[in-house]
């Protein structure tokens, strides 16, 4: 089951990333500027990697989940609803982002809400997956859809967390050392 431990890998490299995010949120909700160029920087990796990386595996993940197990539709379907709230939170939140960058007018405690709200719902997303999704996939997965799950991912999705030291400098930096919040 090498590919379930990568994508529970995935799992922990992401629940860094929304812990970073929730420092941030606290020191926003404290009435204090965050560095949101640091903010920035995980909003955008979180948009790429799911772009880049989810999107693919959950559309292989799913599609064999329900040939192997027609029950498992559900839990699938419910999953990819979730993931679609999610990333038009995160492209709301990435708009805010950008006006609050070119210095426009944005309520810092609405903008500190959204983003708490949009931590919780992640989190929360990552744990149905944790609980739920890959239970079935280990009991379901043979060898081969497993080799199919790695064929899905575009060129160099494995290297996706190596290149973040050097496209996003300061949140590989804020990473590094970083425990792995339970979620």
């Amino acid at each position: 089951m090498p590919k379930l431990n990568q994508l529970r890998q995935d799992h922990a490299n992401m629940a860094r990333m929304l812990h970073v995010l929730q420092l941030k949120q606290k020191t926003l909700a404290q009435g204090e500027r965050p560095n949101f160029q640091l903010v920035r920087e995980v909003v955008d990796y979180i948009l790429d990697y799911q772009e880049g990386f989810t999107r693919p595996l959950e559309k292989v993940c799913s599609e064999r989940l329900k040939e192997l197990d027609p029950s498992s539709a559900e839990v699938t379907e419910q999953l990819a609803k979730d993931y679609r709230s999610l990333k038009a939170r995160l492209h709301r939140l990435s708009n805010d982002l950008d006006m609050i960058l070119m210095d426009s007018v944005v309520p810092m405690d609405k903008f500190a809400e959204d983003l708490k709200s949009y931590l919780e719902s992640h989190r929360a997303y990552l744990r149905e997956e944790r609980e739920k999704l890959f239970p079935m996939i280990r009991e379901n997965f043979s060898d081969e859809d497993f080799k199919a799950l790695e064929d899905a991912l575009p060129e160099g999705a494995q290297d996706h967390v190596a290149r973040l030291e050097e496209a996003y400098p300061e949140l590989y930096h804020e990473l590094r050392d970083a425990p792995v919040p339970q979620t």
